[in-house]
């Protein structure tokens, strides 16, 4: 699954390539039931089209593309979604999910080999992140915040780094990255911590996301960037 790195690599692609572009059709197949939220399919289209993109942002996992009128498209990429650009030509995949043909004549596709990829599109982004933690290279996100979180739970400590309440945005990738640059077993109980090996492991999970975003994401199998690139 796409983790922070992955999807923060994909958003800084399409930044310069797609804000300013209007969606002027979109399309969603009949083979992927569960890909639109709140919506039924055929409205969902029907009201993203005309949109302008004015800014993309993330949030944990998920991409926040900010909409004209209000409205925010969220897409999270789930097991093997992935979000490409295609200026050339509409790609053709088995696997294609859902495509956004932009007035520049670009093509914006989600192709989904397992179809857990999901999308929304609302006014309200609470609707979408309400329920995230703290980004893990955020202000909130400091050696007592993690104290704290962990001092709490009993279970394995990767799985408490798991938890998008949490903390937003890590995967199995950079908890285990990160808990072996900090020297700690991922079955270790969380709440076993010294505050000392705590303020070791912030700054693992920093270390680790950081220098995956200087690699432009893992180069695991299912993770292409925009562009259709593997990672680092």
């Amino acid at each position: 699954m796409p983790e922070l790195p992955e999807v923060e690599t994909i958003r800084q692609d399409l930044l310069p390539i797609v804000v300013g572009r209007t969606i002027s059709e979109a399309w969603v197949s009949a083979n992927a039931p569960r890909l639109i939220q709140l919506l039924p399919p055929d409205e969902f289209c029907r009201q993203i089209a005309g949109r302008r993109i004015k800014d993309i942002e993330r949030r944990g996992k998920y991409l926040l593309f900010r909409l004209d009128g209000g409205l925010l498209w969220g897409v999270h990429l789930r097991m093997t979604g992935r979000l490409l650009h295609d200026a050339s030509a509409y790609p053709e995949s088995p696997y294609l999910r859902a495509s956004f043909h932009l007035d520049d004549g670009a093509w914006l596709c989600f192709v989904d080999l397992r179809k857990f990829g999901t999308m929304w599109l609302v006014d309200d982004e609470a609707l979408v992140t309400a329920k995230l933690g703290p980004e893990p290279l955020g202000e909130e996100f400091t050696p007592a915040y993690l104290h704290a979180l962990l001092k709490r739970r009993s279970g394995p400590i990767k799985g408490a780094l798991l938890d998008q309440k949490a903390i937003a945005g890590i995967g199995n990738i950079y908890a285990d990255e990160a808990l072996f640059i900090a020297g700690i077993s991922p079955k270790r109980a969380a709440n076993t911590l010294s505050k000392r090996r705590v303020e070791r492991l912030h700054a693992a999970i920093r270390e680790a996301l950081e220098l995956a975003l200087g690699d432009r994401g893992s180069s695991f199998r299912d993770y292409l960037d925009a562009s259709g690139r593997e990672g680092g």
